[in-house]
């Protein structure tokens, strides 16, 4: 399958009074068309922040992408300019932010906010354009359409703003959607009906998504592909059976290990990641996750570990650990890493 986005070394840095924030420290992954790719990891891990920088959304002053580059259909989105960036932006690539609440305008309706884009990027006329947006809400599940096109972001609820902010997100067919923790602050019953609907849209137009969350359940449901980062940098990539299944860096299997389990025997508690997450001023010079794994040795307080591939497992697996292939024997059985 074709490569639809590539993206290589990206660097951002945010310039603080206290320190150079290295919030994505040289990340590089691929996305094919139609494919749907998980990235997860903690708050603070620099998910949110690939992805705005993906999309030129990242505030100059006080960030800048300082390297990299993204190419998105044979296209470096780095070298766009600020009016081409607005071309590409909900026409080919379509975002679904982690606040409904927020990313929507309070003092537009909804029906404004759907056929702005549709005008925008389409030139529809203002008729069509309506009747489209109409259409859109109902193809996300928001019954009685046209009378909701009028309604304020809050005269709606989370479940139904979020479901408004995926109508905008695929309403010019985009080639990619980038949905940013798009269940946030959804209760459990909401968040499946959301996530059923991105992975139903998703197979019905063909459109590749990356998928940026916290939370491990979900990834392993509608993602075929899984990224791990952590301080900025990606520290597993594999498919979603191989980082569940057969984990290779201490930091991944920490979060498996916290995560509940309806096959989990009856009193077993669960295992939290001990310590805090670094600060990302001044990293380097070793693994970033070493004063918090359990299996460090002093290479990893000396040397900073590179992704690299996990022999004989296909497809790619590739881990940033020095232990990496140690880890299964460290850990016992697959099924205990928490697959």
């Amino acid at each position: 399958m074709a490569k639809l986005l590539e993206v290589n070394n990206l660097t951002t840095h945010f310039y603080t009074d206290n320190g150079v924030v290295e919030a994505v420290d040289g990340i590089s992954y691929s996305v094919d068309e139609g494919e749907i790719v998980g990235i997860v990891g903690e708050s603070g891990c620099g998910k949110s922040v690939s992805a705005l920088s993906i999309m030129g959304l990242i505030p100059d002053p006080p960030g800048k992408i300082v390297a990299g580059e993204v190419i998105f259909d044979g296209q470096d989105l780095l070298q766009l300019s600020n009016a081409q960036m607005r071309k590409v932006r909900g026409n080919d690539i379509g975002m679904v932010f982690q606040e409904p609440m927020t990313s929507l305008n309070p003092v537009l309706t909804i029906g404004r906010q759907l056929t702005e884009t549709l005008e925008l990027h389409l030139n529809m006329s203002a008729s069509a354009a309506s009747q489209r947006a109409a259409e859109l809400l109902g193809l996300v599940g928001i019954p009685d359409a046209e009378r909701r096109l009028k309604d304020y972001p809050h005269q709606m609820s989370g479940g139904m703003r979020q479901r408004v902010m995926i109508a905008m997100a695929v309403s010019c067919n985009p080639k990619l959607i980038i949905a940013d923790e798009p269940t946030t602050a959804l209760d459990m019953t909401i968040q499946a009906q959301i996530l059923e609907l991105m992975q139903g849209l998703s197979n019905e137009l063909g459109t590749a998504m990356i998928l940026i969350t916290h939370n491990l359940g979900v990834v392993a449901r509608y993602a075929s592909r899984v990224i791990v980062m952590y301080a900025g940098s990606i520290i597993e990539e594999g498919t979603a059976r191989q980082i569940y299944y057969n984990p290779r860096h201490p930091y991944t299997l920490g979060l498996l290990r916290s995560v509940p389990r309806l096959d989990e025997e009856e009193g077993v508690k669960l295992e939290p990641i001990e310590g805090l997450p670094p600060n990302l001023i001044g990293l380097g010079g070793s693994c970033n996750f070493a004063p918090r794994c359990r299996y460090a040795i002093d290479q990893c307080l000396t040397e900073t570990p590179m992704l690299q591939a996990i022999r004989e497992e296909t497809p790619p697996h590739h881990a940033a650990c020095w232990r990496s292939e140690d880890l299964p024997n460290l850990v016992g059985s697959p099924a205990a890493a928490g697959g």
